[in-house]
């Protein structure tokens, strides 16, 4: 194990400015959270879940425009609603066993 010393007012300037930082990431979450409490979000993995598809098969959904999405922090998101209802016209596009996409 390695041991760093460093002086005491370093040490607290670090700490004041994990601190801004923090209170910057809250302020920053807060825009979103009312959004994201109106309506349920997923991830990749959910919807992938849900739909029993690939990612692969989901970037395709995505491609071609089939299912909308947001991104917030470089991490897609989808509303439940959207998924539902694309679940209940039909999966144009499912993966085969070899994971590609039948068009």
């Amino acid at each position: 194990m390695e041991v760093i010393a460093i002086q005491k007012s370093t040490f607290d300037g670090l700490e004041n400015e994990l601190k801004e930082l923090l209170e910057m990431t809250e302020s920053a979450t807060q825009k979103y959270s009312t959004i994201f409490k109106q309506e349920k979000w997923l991830d990749n993995q959910e919807v992938c879940l849900i739909m029993n598809i690939t990612k692969r098969t989901l970037q395709t959904y995505k491609d071609k425009g089939l299912l909308s999405f947001s991104s917030l922090n470089r991490k897609n998101y989808y509303k439940l609603s959207d998924v539902q209802a694309l679940l209940k016209v039909g999966q144009p596009y499912k993966a085969n066993e070899n994971g590609l996409t039948d068009e």
